[in-house]
């Protein structure tokens, strides 16, 4: 889907600039006037902007490795195990089902601790380790438990506390103080997670959404489902007809 939405803003600008070639729109009238000098200026800002980005790259390689080799070392230092056990009280409680003492929890703990570190690439394995370990405590394979749309929704939304990716475009950008994006990040990160854990929370207890508590309800559920499709589609063709 990005990839279309590229090739449509691209194909957009070159329309665009190729009827700024030819006519001119002065007070609400159309003027013949061609010139080339609309995609003069549309080849001058690809330049532009192709020069800027390959600028800006290189400038990230070394903020990111410099951020990276420190999560790397916190990681190894044993910071994030610290941060998870500070962190285990409160995951006790949003993860209700999880027994305290089982893989999956030690799992959870350690995905959200590497994600508010900003260990993107940590991150990512050890979320993808919480997942397997929760799906052997769901009852029911082809759905997702709620633990597993809580973990998902606090990934998605996980407080950050150094959000070394911005601070890496911010210096390459010549910030005169780039750290000083880490309070808004975690005010804003902050509040996303916090309306996450809530509309997770709603949502699993409305009946649309709520874990079936057998096999058998989800069947009869996914049965209901298809009917109710179904039964719409009879519906618009009826209202078209």
């Amino acid at each position: 889907m990005i990839n279309v939405i590229w090739l449509a803003m691209i194909i957009i600008g070159i329309v665009i600039a190729s009827v700024d070639c030819l006519v001119d729109f002065v007070d609400g009238s159309i003027l013949w006037n061609p010139t080339l000098e609309p995609l003069n200026v549309l080849t001058s800002g690809v330049f532009d902007s192709v020069k800027f980005a390959v600028t800006m790259a290189f400038g990230l390689i070394g903020i990111m490795t410099l951020w990276l080799g420190i999560m790397k070392i916190a990681e190894e230092s044993g910071l994030i195990k610290i941060i998870a056990r500070a962190v285990k009280p409160i995951t006790i409680r949003l993860f209700p089902e999880v027994p305290p003492d089982h893989p999956a929890m030690g799992a959870i703990i350690m995905a959200i601790a590497a994600s508010m570190l900003g260990l993107g690439n940590s991150a990512t394995p050890l979320g993808l380790k919480a997942m397997r370990e929760l799906q052997t405590l769901n009852k029911i394979k082809n759905t997702a438990s709620n633990a597993m749309c809580m973990l998902m929704a606090i990934s998605t939304s996980s407080v950050t506390i150094i959000p070394a990716t911005i601070i890496g475009i911010r210096a390459a950008a010549n910030s005169k103080n780039p750290a000083e994006i880490i309070a808004p990040v975690i005010l804003a990160t902050g509040i996303s997670t916090t309306v996450a854990i809530i509309m997770t929370k709603i949502l699993e207890k409305l009946p649309r959404y709520r874990y079936p508590e057998s096999p058998e309800e989800n069947d009869k559920r996914e049965i209901d489902e298809k009917m109710d499709a179904k039964n719409s589609e009879n519906d618009k063709e009826i209202t078209h007809v």
